[in-house]
């Protein structure tokens, strides 16, 4: 009974900003009266929400959410699935692979999460990008070439979003892999349950339709060397990714089986590797450790193996397992170990709860020692040691416990701790710390026409590699044009420009340079906007919370799978929203910074001041304006938007 009270507690939810007693005015500041008048009246601020302020790919989230309910309309003639997709995909050209595989900041930034629950943004992004694909939309060709060639070396997210860009801007682009498939770590590192295969070349193809070429099994510093590239091409941008795993650093790491994750997941999604043994030890935290855990689970282990089915000849690559033995499998006893406890995991929390599930053990608070080996040398279990571990000043601190060492029994040990680039024949780029150095543009230091994003920057998320490749992108064709590389934006995301819906309803608007800052004296908005999307994201604080009432998310089916059902089970695993679904989720968004046409201002107002700018010159930030011979600076449009939208500034 006191459960049920609780919930229906949680549901009544209660904003005000003022409370019943309030009589004392505002710091002089924000009202300055005049006697019964203010010379504060309503401004309208385009500002930045915090989730495309959390986002690292910079997509325009409000954008397409807006759209997809409706807010927003297309142009005459295209589906609003379509519009809300290419607004996304100015951004990031791999929204389906995204939507299923993004660990989603974006929602943790979101201020829905001041209501009851974040916007399922993910959700609608993994939507859209299905509605593309079996649609087959396509990217436009560029209509003009500007006859500049870009090598782009490395086929991961950080090189096909570069790509992608370049393409966009009229460039040639060329991508250099060493691998088979285009894709990096979408292909190489994550399993096929979480990223199908199919999703992932749908998405890669549309790229290579616009006219990028890609040259595969071709390693630059080896097969090409770097002077050689330079010499044919006007600019190179480098995404070499971080594919080279770390070694477990204790004793005894380098027994045969004792393998990195990147090597066990490249092997796996090779298909060399078809089972493991039957006691696995993972050591991670991280959702790359989470994903090694999961499909050592689904791939289990033959009761009577012999020594050419020892899953390391097939991570090392010197033979595949015979596909005739899988039948025989039984499942394998998996185990995480993190530094960190379970509930201060890196791993995404959902991905946490899944390997839970899935009955693999996951246990925290536990740093390596040793790797036990026996007399030939095989490892054949993991000391580890109770430990407390902080990051303190952005480095990792360990404080272990003596006299708890514990040792785990183990077939196979799987170093998921970390990964490093492979600087083989370009060793001169190496900052010595294992990576490249570049400025806030990602222009390599010292190297003018070289640009770098991705893992070899910082390893980090595959949208924050998307991120990266969009600047570059930027840079290199700055660079092209002869121009200087100005300073990026604070806020540095693809942002909603109300000069293109102008554009797209035919109005006629007078020249106007971003950021847009008065309108006073120009057309091109409503009087008293100021575009301020580049230096600010609005928080709950400047929101009217109360205007928004208590609505569930809207959830994508997800497959749970327990032990015995994970076995062999390479399905996947998230599912994609209904349309309904989607509509109804995207109308949870409140559009922070943005007018949504709620009508509050207009209803609210004691003066009638505030009015609907006629249909013939409204747009989308253009729906409300204000008659400032008629207002008395009285702050209810600013108390009752939504959005935070209305803002309060001097004038006459």
């Amino acid at each position: 009974m006191s459960g049920q009270a609780d919930t229906v507690k949680a549901q009544v939810l209660n904003f005000r900003r003022y409370k019943d007693g309030d009589s004392k005015p505002l710091p002089w500041q924000q009202e300055i009266f005049d006697a019964d008048h203010s010379h504060k009246c309503p401004t309208y601020i385009q500002s930045t929400p915090p989730c495309q302020g959390s986002c690292p790919s910079g997509e325009d989230i409000r954008s397409y959410l807006n759209i997809v309910r409706g807010i927003e309309k297309p142009p005459a003639g295209m589906p609003w699935q379509e519009y809300a997709w290419r607004r996304l995909t100015e951004a990031n050209p791999l929204p389906s692979v995204m939507g299923r595989v993004c660990p989603a900041p974006c929602e943790s930034g979101c201020n829905r999460n001041e209501v009851e629950d974040f916007v399922g943004i993910n959700s609608v992004e993994h939507f859209l990008g299905e509605y593309a694909i079996a649609n087959q939309l396509a990217f436009p060709k560029p209509t003009q070439l500007s006859g500049k060639k870009v090598a782009v070396i490395g086929g991961g997210p950080a090189g096909l979003s570069a790509a992608y860009q370049l393409a966009r801007k009229g460039h040639s682009v060329t991508i250099f892999d060493e691998r088979a498939e285009l894709g990096g770590m979408m292909r190489y590192g994550i399993p096929g349950f979480r990223t199908p295969r199919s999703v992932l070349d749908a998405e890669i193809q549309r790229i290579l339709d616009m006219g990028v070429e890609a040259r595969m099994n071709c390693r630059i510093g080896t097969d090409v060397t770097m002077e050689q590239i330079r010499a044919d091409f006007d600019a190179v941008f480098l995404g070499l990714g971080a594919q080279s795993g770390r070694p477990l650093p204790v004793e005894g790491w380098d027994a045969p089986n004792v393998v990195t994750a990147t090597a066990f997941l490249k092997a796996f999604n090779d298909g060399r590797m078809r089972h493991v043994g039957k006691r696995v030890v993972v050591v991670g935290g991280g959702d790359t450790s989470i994903d090694v855990a999961t499909v050592a689970r689904r791939l289990g282990h033959i009761e009577h193996a012999h020594e050419s089915d020892r899953p390391e000849h097939a991570i090392t690559g010197y033979t595949a397992h015979d596909v005739a033995a899988v039948s025989a499998r039984q499942g394998a006893e998996v185990t995480l170990t993190s530094i960190f406890e379970v509930e201060k995991m890196q791993a995404s929390r959902h991905e946490v709860e899944h390997a839970l599930s899935e009955g693999i053990a996951i246990r925290g608070g536990l740093a390596p020692v040793k790797v036990l080996r026996d007399a030939s040398g095989r490892a054949t279990g993991l000391r580890v040691v109770r430990c407390e571990a902080k990051i303190a000043g952005g480095r990792l601190e360990i404080k272990t416990i003596e006299g708890t060492e514990v040792d785990i029994e183990a077939d196979l040990i799987v170093s998921a701790i970390g990964q490093a680039v492979d600087f083989t024949g370009l060793e001169m780029l190496n900052n010595g710390k294992g990576g490249i150095t570049s400025d806030k543009n990602y222009q390599v230091q010292g190297q003018p026409g070289m640009f770098v994003g991705g893992d070899v920057v910082r390893p980090h998320l595959l949208t924050t590699a998307i991120g990266h490749g969009a600047i570059a992108a930027d840079g290199i064709d700055r660079h092209l044009h002869g121009e200087p590389l100005d300073k990026r934006p604070k806020i540095d995301v693809h942002t909603w420009d109300i000069q293109r819906k102008l554009v797209e309803k035919g109005l006629t608007v007078s020249e106007v340079h971003e950021p847009i800052r008065g309108t006073d004296s120009t057309n091109v908005a409503i009087h008293n906007f100021d575009n301020r999307s580049d230096r600010y994201v609005i928080p709950h604080e400047e929101l009217f919370l109360g205007h928004f009432q208590y609505t569930p998310r809207h959830r994508r089916k997800v497959v749970t799978l327990n032990a015995q059902q994970a076995l062999n089970n390479f399905e996947e695993r998230v599912l994609a929203l209904t349309e309904a679904e989607a509509i109804a989720e995207a109308k949870r968004c409140m559009s922070c910074g943005l007018c949504f046409e709620c009508d509050n201002c207009v209803v609210y107002c004691p003066q009638t001041a505030v009015f609907k700018v006629s249909k013939s010159k409204s747009t989308t930030g253009r729906y409300v304006d204000t008659d400032y011979n008629k207002c008395i600076g009285c702050h209810i449009c600013k108390d009752v938007c939504p959005t935070g939208y209305i803002q309060m500034g001097l004038g006459e």
